[in-house]
């Protein structure tokens, strides 16, 4: 069943719909991007909410690649939370874009 989580990132929250057995991933993945954003903010180098979002998604997606090139790795399970963040990264611009109308 799909069902909306709320979710808190740099003070803003947002609802987002999820499968009930990905919810848990869900949170710790908004935790992991509110930190990553927090420590950009932090440095006060890059200004503006989208473009933090997008240092951030950078850096993640820089680890996930590293991750990838490491062998032992499951890399279509990799691959796989790549494109799932990368998702939820376009839904949270999106939704910024949307506010700022």
């Amino acid at each position: 069943m799909i069902s909306p989580v709320n979710v808190n990132i740099l003070g803003k929250e947002y609802q987002i719909a999820c499968p009930d057995e990905e919810k848990d991933s869900l949170i710790a993945s908004a935790q992991m991007l509110h930190q990553n954003m927090e420590k950009i903010r932090g440095t006060g180098k890059v200004v503006g909410l989208d473009r933090i979002a997008v240092m951030a998604a950078l850096n993640l997606a820089h680890d996930l690649i590293s991750l990838q090139n490491d062998d032992g790795h499951d890399m279509d399970e990799v691959n796989k939370k790549i494109f799932q963040m990368k998702d939820r990264v376009s839904a949270f611009l999106e939704e910024e874009r949307q506010l700022d109308l």
